[in-house]
């Protein structure tokens, strides 16, 4: 009689592979996978999670390209806008060309030409030359006193010279330069954008200024200096000339573009920016090509700036003074020049921060050596009794939401500030960097107890 195995018990485990069976058998599965998955790649090349991430790595890279370009157009626009419709901006650019020696000294020449044109020196001999004969003086007497004519030109163009000096350095000639500039104004706006109702008009490519009351208080104090015959000038308008260009009607369509998209650039590029950041496959690095694109297209506005000044002294009209146009020229760029400082110093402190935040060894040692820091002192702080409670452990809970809002806030304060500065820049910055170092020093979710402060994230 042949016998058999009992059958297993409730408690017995039933007869099936074991469990090194079943691990060789997924071992099995898994390789399997692994030799389809290595066939798929070398038959196709790639993943299509590989060309999914080659697309958004090129769409972003475009559109980081796009937002560097926008931004520099956009500086431009704001630059444009600022000065061609806000007039007390224009005043506030040109108003300190009226002590700049060289401008000083142009106008000084101008008025002077004007005021000797409507002297009379020949007039003056003549009349000398009858005076004298009426006295009964020789005829060489009077002879002589016609061979006068040259010295007497001499004399009288130093002494109308000297007398407009002094009335360009003078305060009364800011007044006269400012008011002139406002009346102006209307011209530059027609020169730049085509539209203007101004009374003034533009000429041969040049927006000029008129300088008569200058010639006005000149002809007051020669009369009051003795000199008779400058009673007899009469009312003179002469022009200086502000901005001179042959190009003036490329200039205008282009400024007249940048004026209608001018408000919504800066919005756009910042839009095109983060959608870029957005879409990269690493966004850390993707905020750090955005920056330093934003950067190198900052450089290269600058670049161009110094360039084209050169090339608008190089075609300048016959007789300008080219030291009061380059002048003239760096005064009306000087906030477009600040504006691109600004810009590219808010990059470069944007790149800096997304290096700092990465994984490098650079970047870890500071970060580590900075929350040591202020761990020691708030530890320090916590010993002598300084009670954190409740704040520090809402900082603790919500420390992300808090470096959030400090970052939004200052974006929120330098994209809003009428015409920033670079000392904004770096005092937006210094304040940021109290504000993420009080809430480091506040970071502890058991404050009372020193060992318990954690150092943060």
């Amino acid at each position: 009689m042949t016998s058999s195995s009992p059958p297993p018990g409730p408690d017995e485990p039933s007869a099936g592979p074991s469990g090194d069976q079943q691990a060789s058998a997924r071992d099995r599965d898994e390789l399997a996978e692994l030799r389809h998955r290595v066939r798929a790649l070398e038959s196709t090349g790639r993943s299509p999670g590989t060309r999914h991430h080659w697309f958004r790595s090129t769409g972003s890279v475009l559109l980081l390209l796009l937002a560097s370009l926008l931004s520099l157009l956009a500086v431009v626009a704001v630059w444009a806008n600022s000065i061609v419709r806000d007039t007390d901006r224009y005043v506030a650019t040109v108003g300190p060309l009226a002590s700049n020696p060289d401008v000083q000294k142009a106008i000084t020449n101008r008025v002077t030409s004007a005021v000797l044109a409507r002297v009379d020196v020949e007039g003056l001999v003549k009349e000398l030359e009858r005076a004298a004969a009426r006295q009964g003086a020789p005829p060489k007497a009077a002879k002589l006193l016609g061979d006068l004519k040259g010295p007497i030109t001499s004399g009288l163009t130093s002494l109308v010279s000297h007398t407009v000096e002094r009335v360009v350095a003078s305060s009364a000639f800011d007044t006269v330069w400012v008011t002139a500039n406002r009346r102006a104004h209307n011209a530059l706006d027609e020169a730049l954008t085509g539209e203007s109702d101004a009374v003034v008009s533009v000429e041969n490519g040049q927006v000029t200024i008129d300088v008569g009351p200058i010639v006005a208080q000149v002809k007051d104090r020669l009369v009051s200096a003795g000199f008779k015959p400058a009673a007899g000038i009469p009312a003179v308008h002469t022009e200086f000339v502000v901005f001179a260009s042959k190009d003036i009607g490329k200039i205008k369509w282009y400024l007249r573009v940048l004026e209608i998209v001018g408000s919504w650039l800066p919005l756009i590029a910042v839009l095109v920016g983060a959608a870029g950041v957005y879409l990269a496959v690493h966004r850390r690095r993707a905020l750090i090509g955005a920056a330093l694109g934003v950067f190198a297209a900052m450089l290269l506005l600058g670049i161009t700036l110094s360039v084209l000044r050169s090339v608008y002294l190089d075609h300048l009209p016959a007789g300008a003074s080219e030291a009061a146009a380059g002048a003239v020229y760096d005064a009306l760029i000087k906030f477009l020049r600040a504006g691109v400082r600004v810009l590219g110093a808010v990059a470069l402190v944007t790149a800096v921060g997304g290096f700092l935040v990465g994984p490098s060894r650079v970047a870890v040692l500071t970060r580590t050596g900075c929350r040591k820091a202020i761990g020691a002192l708030r530890d320090a702080s916590v010993s002598a009794g300084l009670p954190l409670g409740a704040v520090g452990r809402f900082v603790h809970r919500y420390k992300d939401w808090i470096g959030g809002v400090i970052l939004v806030v200052a974006a929120i304060v330098l994209f809003t500030w009428n015409y920033p500065t670079v000392a904004v820049v770096v005092w937006t910055l210094v304040i940021v960097l109290i504000a993420l170092a009080i809430r480091e020093f506040l970071d502890s979710d058991t404050p009372d107890t020193p060992s318990a402060a954690t150092p943060g994230a």
